[in-house]
Parts: C-alpha cells; structure tokens; sequence
C-alpha cells in the first residue's frame, strides 16, 4: 500500500490530454452546473465554482456498481451532470466498479447484500456503454472529448491483504459508524459484517487511484464519497470537490423501485418508460422535470404553480413522459407509446406493438407461456401474479396458478398487470 499511495498518479495522469477542447469558464454555465439537480457540493459551492472557473481542465467521474443489467433514472440523473462537465470541456470517467459490485454497497441496506460473483456482475454490465452513450459522447464525437472508461479491479484486484491494513488506518470506526444503517442495524441487533465497512474504503480509493478533482453521485452516496474526499486529502494533500445530485422521490421520500414497477431503466421500451412515468405520483412532476430534462427552470416553477391553483397534473405528467421517451429514444418513439398508452387506458385495447411467442400446439401451461412470453421472469413468478389476479388471458383473469390455455384461434393476447402485453400464435407445420 505504501507503494500504491506514494504514487501520485495511481498509474493514472491528471494532465489534460492533447486536443481537447478549451475549457469553458463562463458564469451562465457554471451557475447551471452547480444548481439544478444538485442537493450539495462539497467543500461548498463558492470554492466549487471558483475551480469550475479557473480555467484548468479537471478530471471528473461517476462510478457505477454493475449490481443489475441495466443501467436506470438513477443513473441518469448523475450521467447528464457529468455530460455538462464533459460539455465544459473537463476530462470525464466513467468509473465502472467491477470489484466493488462484488463487495456489495450497504447503502440504505436494512440486512446485507448478497455478493455477486465476478462472472454476474461482468454479464450486468455488458451493454453499460451502448446505455451510457444515449447521454455520454463516449466517443468524443460531438464534443471532441470522449470518456474515459475504467474498471476499479485494475487497482482494488491487485491489492494485498498488506495493502488493505495500510488503507483501513485511514479511516476509524467512529466514522464509520456515523452511517445511518449501521447505526439502525446495530440498534435492532442485525449484524453489520466487516466486508460492509471496507466498501467506502474501497470506493474511497478509487479517487486516489486515478487522482480525480471531482466525484459525482447520487445524495444517498454522500457517505461513500467523502470517504473519498478524506482519502485524497490524507494520502495526496489534494481538494477534491464533490457534487451530490437530488434523488426522484415521491413527497414521502420514497425513491422508485423495482418493488414499485415504476423504476426506469435503460433497456425500457419507449412504451414501458411513457407508462411509468404516467403511474408516479403527481409530486414526483416537478421533481421529473428538473432532474431527467432539460425543460427551462422557469416553466417548471410555472407548471408547479398551475397544479397548485387546481390544474389538472395529468397534461403535465404527459409532457414529461413525453420528454423522457425523447431523450432516450426519439420524439417518434415518444409520440407512439403515447397513442398505445391511450389504446390500453382510454380505450381499454391492447397495443399494436406486442412480444410474439410462437407455439406449435394449442395447449399450454398458462406459467410457462408467461416466462416464454418474458412477461415474468421465472415460474414462481408466474404463479406469484396468477395470485395477485394481474394476469388476463383475452382479457379475462385467471387466477388459477395450474390453469392450461388453450388457443382456440390463431392468437391468444397475454396480460400482466396495466401495461405489459405478450401475443401467443399458432404456428402451423
């Protein structure tokens, strides 16, 4: 470790690589930078925007644990301030954490998670770049600076249990105690387990490896990435801003999620995106626009004080729909999922556009025409939604888990829950 950390480089170099473009230093941009979005920068924003001024080329990252396979809003929210410094003409990383993701982040964790081994998390973050590019110029294409994309096993792998005592007599137990889950966990006797304290540790490291000036996350990450700032400045005598951005959460607080359905990932259909956004809570409006857009400040505030007044927030929550399915896909992609949104809740009709399964015999386990359909992704699945009564066969429900489909005519339409859609077709010999 004594090696590692007296490496100033960390193998890496801050120098601003030949035939980027000039930095841009101008007042509008760097005000906008640090403002919307943004919940906190560290050490605070008047030193921030004094660097963000000066002139030189920074290096700035996002790290990203590959803990599912595909990136989501989370993500994006973060990944368009890092596109506004990449734009400003700063050197931009996009950090992927390989070796963390298989420590696992405690972050906002009730009990532990569970590790992931290096061939999952290599498979989750597979189509990581293809996603990133729908808001990163990866290949510095239209900005003439591209980003840098790293793995933080290229430093972390190669550390030895040596190393890992050296780097943890950085940081005491008080500290990292002051984590709110731990502190709860510890409160209601749930074990918080060693490996769990190593991980701001390790993410920490990562700013000292490639000798970054800036790191940006998400709020829920502020813990993890002071850890860092701490770290740079004890191994390195270096300032390292750091910029937290706002979380999309309904007015209880409560983020999106997979439990939800109404999480957004990258991989969504345009169809899939306009009908999550249509189901979040009509305080989550204002919130959407501000961090997944780039609607103008000023009609946000308008549209904030309409809905107060008593104006319908359904126009509205249409709009941004729209905007996000644009932003990810195209305005035409965006024009369509809304007339299929129509279709299916105006109209009570299933979309033009649906999965095809073909089958070759006309009778079938309803449990595995679902998990053929992708409609779920496992039997218990299956069964799970059958229960619950969120799955219609020809629009009628069955909640039957053991129940055989028959298909009686050339196609038979699958439903699960509002807005997923799969057709069956015979296929004859």
């Amino acid at each position: 470790m004594r090696g590692m950390i007296d490496d100033k480089s960390g193998g890496q170099t801050a120098s601003k690589p030949v035939g980027l473009p000039t930095v841009i230093t101008d007042e509008t941009s760097v005000n906008n930078f640090l403002e919307r979005a943004v919940q906190n920068a560290y050490p605070n924003k008047e030193t921030f925007a004094s660097a963000l001024k000066s002139g030189k080329c920074l290096i700035a990252y996002l790290g990203i644990d590959p803990t599912g396979p595909s990136l989501h809003l989370g993500h994006a929210i973060a990944m368009k301030k890092l596109r506004q410094l990449q734009d400003l003409g700063h050197r931009v990383i996009l950090l992927i954490g390989d070796f963390t993701a298989m420590i696992g982040d405690p972050t906002d964790k009730a009990t532990t998670r569970k590790k992931l081994t290096r061939e999952e998390v290599l498979e989750n973050c597979k189509n990581y770049r293809e996603q990133a590019s729908k808001i990163l110029d990866m290949d510095g294409k239209e900005t003439g600076n591209p980003v840098d994309m790293k793995y933080n096993s290229e430093w972390l792998g190669k550390m030895t249990f040596a190393d890992v005592v050296e780097l943890a007599s950085h940081m005491t137990v008080q500290q990292m105690l002051e984590r709110d889950m731990f502190e709860k966990r510890i409160a209601e006797a749930k074990p918080v387990f060693v490996h769990e304290f190593l991980y701001p540790l390790m993410q920490g490291y990562d700013s000292v490896a490639m000798d970054v000036d800036i790191e940006i996350g998400g709020n829920d990450q502020t813990f993890n990435m002071l850890a860092g700032r701490d770290l740079m400045k004890e191994l390195k005598g270096k300032e390292k801003f750091v910029l937290t951005c706002k979380l999309l959460t309904d007015p209880d607080g409560k983020k999106m999620g997979k439990s939800e359905g109404n999480m957004i990932t990258m991989a969504d259909t345009p169809e899939d995106m306009f009908g999550k956004v249509m189901s979040w809570t009509d305080g989550m409006i204002a919130g959407g626009f501000e961090l997944c857009t780039d609607v103008p400040g000023e009609e946000i505030d308008s549209m904030a004080d309409q809905m107060e007044q008593g104006t319908n927030p359904v126009q509205f929550k249409r709009r941004l729909a729209r905007e996000i399915v644009s932003a990810w896909h195209s305005t035409e992609a965006a024009a369509k999922a809304e007339e299929n949104f129509d279709r299916m809740f105006k109209q009570h009709v299933a979309p033009e556009d649906m999965p095809v399964v073909e089958v070759f015999t006309r009778h079938h386990k309803l449990v595995d025409l679902l998990v053929a359909s992708k409609l779920v992704p496992s039997k218990t699945e299956a069964r799970r939604q059958i229960e619950q009564g969120a799955v219609k066969v020809d629009g009628q429900a069955v909640e039957d888990v053991d129940a055989e489909i028959e298909i009686t005519g050339t196609e038979t339409v699958l439903q699960k829950g509002k807005r997923y859609f799969a057709k069956v077709v015979l296929k004859t010999q």
